[in-house]
């Protein structure tokens, strides 16, 4: 079990911060970590011993992302703007809040496929291979996704922008 642990515990914080990319809450991103290592831990005889453990993982845990997206779907949003909220009055200064602000709500508008490309592969730095093994798909979808999320993200920030431009006016 030890050497399980000593595999497992390096890959916490980029499971944490994926999860939380994916739902905006402390507590739910804690959750989904929790169970990603419960049913990493439950069937660790099932893992490719050649396989990348770090990718199987983020499988994992995106598989169970889906899993609860479908039943919150099904049951109606619980989550609001407070997680917004939490995160600029942490922020320091007015305008990085906005910022992040503004790539929080660019990322929610993206399609789930395109914002999972983006997020593994900008964020948890993630290869094209390791991403498409993630996310169960060919490379070259992995790239032509990780590029639609791109081009949607900079129109988002161009047109908000030029939004608040206008409103200084």
């Amino acid at each position: 079990m030890d050497e399980v642990a000593a595999l497992l515990e390096p890959q916490i914080p980029g499971l944490r911060r994926y999860a939380w990319a994916l739902l905006r809450d402390d507590e739910a991103a804690d959750d989904l970590v929790q169970d990603t290592l419960e049913r990493a831990l439950s069937r660790w005889h099932l893992r490719r011993r050649d396989g990348d453990l770090r990718a199987w993982l983020f499988t994992i845990e995106r598989n169970l992302f889906l899993s609860g997206l479908r039943q919150r779907s099904r049951r109606g949003p619980h989550v609001g703007p407070e997680a917004l909220d939490k995160l600029a009055s942490s922020e320091g200064s007015q305008d990085n809040a906005a910022g992040a602000r503004d790539v929080l709500a660019g990322l929610d508008a993206l399609p789930e496929e395109q914002r999972s490309a983006l997020l593994l592969v900008a964020v948890e730095d993630l290869s094209y291979a390791e991403a498409a093994r993630v996310l169960d798909i060919p490379v070259g979808t992995v790239m032509s996704r990780l590029s639609r999320a791109r081009e949607r993200m900079r129109a988002f920030m161009e047109t908000g922008r030029t939004a608040i431009l206008r409103r200084v006016k």
